[in-house]
């Protein structure tokens, strides 16, 4: 049966620090800035965190279904490295406040960044199992970098957002290739976050760890589907970017693994099949487990798509667990993505200069995972809530009431 993603949407959050403006800030190598190849990354405000973002995300793509289809919506999975509770999860508030039926699963999952494509493909055997013919399932990855690791080379590429995905059997973004899948996970120490105001870790060790999963996933992929090959089954490629840099390092590395092209050929290759999927990766930044998501949404709305062309995805998270997967996108796939206006979202984001980044940083730190009582001010941050959230029907957190969070429309 056809089943997949009928509707996606991204949201970039309400501002964004020009990376190059963060390195020389922070006196870091301008020969490094170039190898990351960003050039902007979200900053999320006090009055959010994960539920806000994926609401925000979700919303518009709840909007445009009707009544009975709302209720068909049967699973609702948040995935997210940035839990507010250890036990109540991020999907209860999200379900709450995109007024879905009660008539459903609820739940959080946790793998890093690659969550997201965990609860994607949970959702994707719920409704391919027909248990219950015709049932949606959303799927929500939302993550924030409360605590940037300021003065190191991981701060530019730390961001903020969520990726919302309703999956059903009418896929008309991305229809899967049920089974044609591989992965490869093992136990290793490259990041993580131990505490709620620290992210930490070993960046060469995860720069190896997903290099290593990328290649094994892949080979996995190529021993369970037959016929297939790297240079000719897939149109395009999206991958898990930290960075785009990264990205574009380990395509290089495959190919000179599975090809014999030249560096020119090599780098041909990268500008057709890769190089879309970025647009909007370099322009946000990691948003850890939507980070896949972000570039999938870069891809439909930047490749050419006509016809049906076969898209290959990477999903890595640290810790570590990684899958190489693929599906189809259309022409179709544009016109639905189109509808969310994405580019539009994040060109009228609020431009931050180096100070008030710094503000929003040490105001956001107020807010992290633990907060008891606590009433937001936005008067603390008005000329960027102005620009980017006052009366645009965003939700936003309005105060923490022993421990329970209380959200309302901007």
């Amino acid at each position: 049966m056809e089943v997949g993603i009928e509707a996606i949407n991204l949201y970039g959050g309400p501002a964004f620090l020009d990376v190059r403006t963060l390195f020389e800030a922070r006196k870091l190598d301008l020969e490094r800035f170039d190898n990351l190849m960003m050039e902007k990354k979200s900053v999320g405000l006090p009055c959010e965190d994960p539920v806000t973002n994926g609401v925000n995300a979700a919303k518009p793509i709840i909007d445009r279904l009707t009544e009975a289809e709302k209720n068909r919506i049967e699973l609702v999975i948040a995935s997210t490295e940035s839990g507010l509770d250890f036990g109540k999860a991020l999907s209860t508030y999200i379900h709450d406040y995109l007024g879905l039926s009660r008539k459903c699963r609820i739940f959080e999952v946790k793998q890093a960044c690659y969550a997201g494509t965990a609860a994607l493909h949970m959702a994707i055997c719920f409704v391919a199992s027909q248990v219950s013919p015709g049932a949606k399932a959303l799927v929500v990855a939302t993550d924030t970098a409360r605590a940037a690791a300021k003065n190191t080379y991981a701060e530019p590429t730390q961001a903020v957002g969520a990726v919302a995905m309703l999956v059903s059997g009418k896929p008309q973004v991305l229809e899967i290739d049920l089974g044609a899948t591989g992965y490869h996970s093992y136990e290793v120490m490259d990041t993580c976050r131990p505490l709620p105001d620290i992210e930490t870790g070993d960046a060469d060790l995860s720069l190896l760890s997903y290099l290593d999963c990328f290649e094994n996933s892949y080979k996995e992929y190529e021993a369970r589907v037959e016929g297939a090959n790297f240079m000719e089954t897939f149109d395009y490629l999206a991958f898990h970017t930290p960075f785009a840099g990264m990205v574009k390092g380990a395509h290089r590395k495959l190919l000179r693994g599975f090809s014999r092209l030249s560096p020119d050929q090599i780098e041909a290759d990268f500008q057709k099949r890769v190089s879309p999927s970025l647009k909007y990766c370099v322009r946000i930044g990691n948003v850890y487990s939507a980070t896949v998501y972000v570039a999938l949404c870069g891809l439909i709305d930047h490749a050419e798509l006509n016809g049906s062309k076969r898209v290959g995805l990477f999903s890595y998270g640290s810790g570590c667990s990684s899958e190489f997967y693929s599906g189809l996108i259309s022409g179709r796939s544009k016109e639905v993505l189109a509808g969310m206006k994405i580019s539009e979202q994040l060109d009228r984001r609020y431009a931050l200069n180096i100070d008030e980044y710094d503000r929003v940083l040490d105001q956001n730190m107020e807010w992290i995972f633990g907060v008891k009582d606590k009433e937001v001010d936005v008067s603390k941050y008005a000329r960027i809530y102005n620009h980017s959230m006052a009366g645009r029907k965003l939700l936003v957190l309005k105060r923490v009431k022993d421990y329970h969070r209380e959200y309302d429309w901007s």
